[in-house]
């Protein structure tokens, strides 16, 4: 682990061949990783990815990030069938600036 090392962890239960949880923050000099990248059933990154996905981006069924995509959206821009967020485009999407068939917000696109 080098000096300015982020944090890793990944654990030994599995569920459908993930890990049940992973957390990758930061960089990571053994892999040459400049931010995070988590992959598991529970992802917890910079960039996560599983069935809960919280991350600066976060790609999941439920995700919850700076960026999110998922069947259920929550973040500063989401999309997905659920979107919430400042931007959120989907099915049904709630926030600041939306586009979706169910809308509620301040600036709505509605198909």
């Amino acid at each position: 682990m080098g000096v300015h090392d982020g944090i890793r962890y990944e654990s030994e239960a599995r569920l459908f061949g993930m890990p049940l949880v992973c957390i990758a923050m930061g960089p990571d000099s053994a892999t040459g990783q400049n931010s995070g990248i988590a992959r598991g059933f529970i992802a917890i990154g910079n960039v996560a990815v599983g069935f809960l996905a919280i991350g600066g981006l976060a790609v999941g069924f439920l995700a919850i990030g700076g960026g999110a995509l998922g069947f259920i959206a929550i973040g500063g821009g989401a999309a997905g069938g659920l979107a919430v967020g400042g931007t959120a485009v989907g099915v049904c999407a709630i926030g600041g600036s939306v586009v979706g068939i169910i809308t509620i917000g301040g600036g709505i696109l509605s198909l």
